[in-house]
């Protein structure tokens, strides 16, 4: 970690972020608003994942963005690419070591809610663990033992939510399931999530809350709708759906963001 922490310190000459965000898929056009930007491919960046995702770039872009410095990482490693849900603890430890205090995640997720269309964006405020799996498996001190009752900082929550109030832009609020992928749901088990009390359903995100606070990172996340989940529409669903989609709702995001990212405090 040493040796990413360096590099990274030396790429970024000077800028100092706190706050970084994680972009899920179709949602990296986000980095081209970052003015004065320094890009740090992961595979320069020694432990950094590599993900083969198409739609994730791997890279750290680094600059200000809407005036706030910012630390953006394009890409992230999905536990079904490795089969290891502690996959983003290298680059969450090095994201903690250079001094960030917060982090905004993004994803790409499927509604259960016919009222949360595609192109919808929905802040997440809880999360419900199905993959039967934890990124701190094996960890051996008892920090392992991280409270997750407040895992969706309050704080940051609410600046989204000023934010999309003053920028006139429709903002969902609900929980979201992390389920393990790479296959889509059936309808069953959008069924089954629904009575557990999940809104949306993803691939990813879980894990890297988990790690971020067990790391001492606040948090906040939200899902950008790509699609009705199994069985809602009678269509097939692809993830060729997840890209073309994501922008529409990472639009809407985007103006979230450069809103309340000065309100990250």
């Amino acid at each position: 970690m040493k040796a990413a922490v360096d590099l990274l310190v030396e790429r970024l000459d000077g800028l100092a972020p706190e706050t970084a965000m994680v972009l899920g898929s179709g949602l990296g056009s986000l980095v081209d608003e970052v003015e004065g930007a320094v890009r740090v491919p992961y595979a320069d960046l020694p432990g950094f994942p590599q993900s083969g995702v198409t739609g994730h770039a791997g890279e750290v872009v680094a600059g200000t963005f809407s005036g706030v410095p910012v630390l953006m990482l394009a890409g992230r490693a999905h536990y079904y690419e490795h089969g290891n849900a502690a996959a983003m603890r290298p680059a969450l430890e090095v994201l903690s070591g250079i001094g960030i205090r917060r982090l905004f995640l993004t994803n790409a997720a499927g509604s259960l809610d016919p009222d949360m269309p595609p192109g919808s964006v929905m802040l997440i405020t809880d999360h419900i663990n199905f993959s039967g799996t934890n990124p701190l498996f094996g960890e051996p001190t008892d920090r392992r033992f991280v409270g997750l009752t407040e895992a969706y900082d309050a704080g940051m929550r609410a600046a989204v939510e000023n934010a999309a109030e003053k920028t006139g832009t429709p903002l969902k609020k609900g929980v979201y399931m992390w389920f393990s992928g790479p296959s889509f749901e059936t309808p069953a088990e959008i069924r089954m999530a629904r009575t557990l009390g999940a809104d949306a359903v993803g691939m990813s995100t879980v894990p890297e809350v988990i790690l971020a606070r067990f790391l001492g990172l606040r948090v906040a996340a939200c899902s950008v709708i790509t699609n009705l989940a199994a069985g809602m529409t009678g269509e097939e669903l692809s993830h060729q759906e997840t890209k073309d989609m994501a922008p529409l709702g990472g639009k809407r995001l985007a103006a979230i963001l450069r809103r309340a990212i000065g309100d990250f405090q």
